[in-house]
């Protein structure tokens, strides 16, 4: 495997590489993670390097020969500082694109932040009403059973904090859904007003959180990518990690991922070879 990598990435051809995406991905126990670089386009892992930070983020970018790391018009990633540095170091022209499912994962967690700080208080009041509902806030309704969803509709009736959350949630979903870049930024600002009228601090946070990133969210409008392909790579690489039972090792873990998730010419170059069939 090793060699076969070794040989793959000395032929792979990056000169029409436009669109990346960047990741981490667990590697061993604890707070132990690797930093992963996708081609969006071709739905392949370019490179991978340990940790998760500025200097991570440089490794990746710095694996790509310069000329074509200045050819890169648009990285997706999630909002964490140590990526979106390394790519305005490295790649200064590539614009930052903060992945919308990212955004969703923390708008689900200020809804379930609501929903567990009232459910305590309600308890305490001998109130069930939102005792075994906390999937209902986190699944897209059209999702759920007939029964379940009809349960759904009856607590957006009440008037819970938990409601209001999830109704805030949902709204912001429209903002990807505009025609344009000035159209989502109108939208954001009529969303981040009532956000912050709210006097739920979950999700202020958040909106607070967005409107520091907003010209990252609007390069969507200008590159709308995602890293839905670097999440699905990231599954097969969960695969690969659980069929080898871990790896000690993060040289075998980064050969196994090149190996199977690079799109590498892995063939040896030896007059006359053909694979057995």
């Amino acid at each position: 495997m090793e060699r076969g990598v070794e040989r793959g990435l000395l032929r792979r051809n990056v000169e029409e590489l436009r669109l990346v995406g960047l990741d981490e991905k667990s590697f061993g126990a604890g707070q132990d993670y690797v930093s992963v670089m996708t081609d969006l386009s071709q739905a392949s892992v370019l490179e991978v390097v340990p940790g998760n930070d500025k200097e991570s983020g440089c490794q990746l970018w710095q694996a790509l020969p310069a000329e074509q790391r200045e050819q890169v018009q648009a990285a997706a990633m999630d909002m964490s500082a140590g990526f979106a540095a390394a790519t305005r170091e490295e790649a200064p022209q590539a614009a930052i694109v903060h992945d919308k499912f990212h955004v969703s994962h923390m708008l689900n967690e200020a809804v379930d932040q609501v929903r567990r700080r009232e459910h305590r208080q309600l308890k305490n009041e001998g109130d069930e009403r939102l005792t075994g509902s906390k999937q209902l806030w986190l699944y897209n309704p059209e999702n759920l059973s007939d029964q379940r969803f009809a349960d759904f509709q009856e607590l957006l009736k009440e008037n819970l904090k938990t409601a209001r959350a999830w109704l805030h949630k949902e709204n912001f979903g429209g903002f990807w859904e505009q025609e344009s870049g000035w159209a989502a930024e109108g939208y954001f600002k009529r969303w981040y007003a009532a956000a912050i009228r709210s006097r739920l601090e979950p999700i202020k946070k958040v909106a607070r959180t967005l409107k520091k990133h907003l010209s990252e969210l609007l390069n969507y409008f200008t590159y709308p990518i995602t890293n839905a392909v670097t999440e699905g790579l990231n599954t097969r690489i969960q695969q690969l990690k659980a069929n080898a039972r871990g790896f000690r090792s993060f040289r075998n873990y980064r050969t196994r991922i090149l190996f199977f998730c690079g799109k590498l010419d892995l063939m040896p170059n030896v007059p006359g070879f053909r694979f057995a069939r």
